[in-house]
């Protein structure tokens, strides 16, 4: 599943009960083409995991398909009632209030890919506006 790992983490990403996207965005997502059976079988988009290895990625999040227009090429997630019931809300966790930190994580979760060793806290040498005085 790690070709699709990139569309788990952004649904889980999200809090949205709806996520409308089209095939295109998904391959945005996933960096990769989607094979030739997603555009010609509906049945690729079923919600039977023993059907492909991306149906996997959505099931995990807590998503479900649903409105596959094959003619369009596009779907939507829809947030499983199991998921949603399990699923905090934005400012909740455990019942207690989330700081907005954590919620900035949870909502970029898979947005945001950093090479492995690279050293975010490195100065860059650029000199800003600000610390000009």
């Amino acid at each position: 599943m790690a070709k699709y790992e990139p569309l788990r983490a952004f649904l889980s990403g999200r809090s949205d009960s709806e996520v409308p996207m089209t095939f295109g965005e998904i391959e945005s997502i996933i960096a990769a083409s989607l094979p030739p059976v997603a555009f010609k079988h509906r049945a690729w988009w079923s919600n039977n995991p023993s059907n492909s290895v991306i149906t996997h990625a959505w099931l995990e999040a807590g998503y479900k398909t649903e409105q596959v227009d094959m003619g369009s090429q596009k779907l939507v997630f829809r947030r499983s009632d199991a998921a949603a019931a399990a699923r905090p809300g934005p400012r909740e966790a455990e019942g207690a209030p989330r700081n907005w930190l954590d919620e900035l994580q949870a909502r970029m979760a898979g947005t945001v890919q950093v090479e492995p060793g690279w050293d975010l806290t490195r100065p860059t040498g650029e000199v800003w506006d600000a610390e000009r005085g």
